[in-house]
């Protein structure tokens, strides 16, 4: 086995060992992709302050995310059908994430569900919910996230229709996969995906499993998500949900200055500065072109995190300068997920954690607290 020296090389390894469909499900963005690639495309157009002379000897990474004690300003963003990556992957990446001292967050579109992860771990993890047409069905998912003790509730506000992702439609990915000759030829050639998956605890979405009507037929993930996601969201449902929920929330998919306002009036513990992944409004701004007018709009009035192009420590750095309170990995972990399993997401998180660390020496910073703009050299 290659040495794995960064994300990217678990990437390279995961596109071998996951069956294509699913990879690309990872790895794409909507219509021509171009806020995919943007978002780490203007990562990478952002260029530290390298200082020198300065005592870096006891470097300080950690900090409190909704008031919870964690080992580096990170958390992992909720992301669908992650137990298709890896046989049970929601329970492993819940797993590496308690193990390493960061958050993790569950998807309503999991494989495994709710309770499922509850059972496999010891600390509380966040949920992440999407609004539905059933609001009695949304009552359950917030009883049952109370009772398997989540800490924060996640609240999605990007994706009330579903943006076209072509690669998804190409190869006519479903939950479970379908039968038809080319999957059975490309599983044939993923032999590991294949036998790990006979012995998984689930292979459909767990969290819908008894609780939606004819969800058990329905394969097709674009044709569930027409039917049951509630274009007719609004700020109102916000309230709502806060109001049932009674413990923190974190509202995902703000790129907008007056969304972000609107957040902080509704009461927001946490806002995340997101396009889900360049996967809806292709064409829109990358999360980070987007953080710094957010950051300065809504000030300490909430904790604002960022997620979207997060592949190295230098791109949390830079997210940290200028803005955020921490950084959100959904791709990132699921290479490694794909990859590795378990340890595969460990690896990723520790090697974050190395390369922030090293970045932060290099810039002449000791403390995630001390990341300013002033680590950036920006256009005056």
């Amino acid at each position: 086995m290659s040495t794995i020296t960064c994300v990217e090389d678990l990437r390279q390894q995961a596109k071998k060992r996951m069956p294509r469909a699913f990879y690309d499900y990872v790895d794409s963005g909507s219509y021509t992709e171009s806020t995919y690639r943007a978002n780490e495309a203007d990562f990478a157009a952002l260029k530290i302050r390298q200082r020198v002379a300065v005592n870096v000897d006891n470097r300080q990474l950690s900090t409190h995310l909704l008031g919870q004690a964690v080992k580096m300003p990170l958390a992992i963003a909720p992301t669908g059908l992650t137990g298709m990556m890896w046989a049970n992957g929601e329970i492993l990446a819940a797993r590496a994430a308690e193990k390493f001292g960061v958050p993790y967050t569950l998807s309503t579109m999991s494989i495994c569900s709710i309770e499922d992860v509850a059972e496999a771990t010891s600390t509380p993890f966040w949920f992440q919910l999407y609004v539905m047409r059933d609001r009695d069905f949304i009552r359950d998912l917030i009883r049952r996230a109370k009772a398997a003790r989540c800490s924060a509730l996640v609240l999605t506000l990007d994706l009330q229709i579903m943006g076209q992702r072509h690669k998804d439609l190409k190869n006519g990915m479903t939950v479970p996969p379908r039968a038809t000759l080319a999957n059975i030829l490309d599983i044939a050639r993923k032999p590991g995906w294949a036998i790990r998956m006979l012995g998984a605890k689930r292979k459909t979405f767990g969290n819908l499993d008894g609780h939606v009507k004819d969800a058990e037929g329905i394969n097709n993930l674009a044709r569930w998500t027409a039917q049951q996601f509630d274009p007719t969201l609004s700020w109102d449902d916000v309230a709502w949900i806060k109001d049932l929920w009674g413990g923190k929330l974190v509202l995902k998919g703000i790129l907008d200055v007056e969304d972000a306002k609107m957040a902080v009036k509704c009461g927001a513990d946490a806002i995340v500065v997101s396009n889900h992944g360049g996967r809806q409004l292709d064409g829109a701004l990358s999360s980070i072109a987007a953080l710094p007018d957010i950051v300065a709009a809504v000030g300490n009035q909430t904790e604002v995190y960022l997620d979207g192009g997060i592949r190295t420590g230098q791109d949390i750095m830079k997210a940290l300068a200028l803005g955020a309170k921490a950084a959100m990995i959904g791709r990132a972990y699921l290479y490694g997920l794909g990859a590795q399993g378990e340890a595969g997401v460990s690896t990723v998180l520790e090697t974050l954690y190395k390369e922030l660390d090293t970045t932060m020496a290099l810039a002449g910073l000791d403390n995630v607290s001390a990341i300013s703009r002033d680590a950036l050299l920006l256009p005056r």
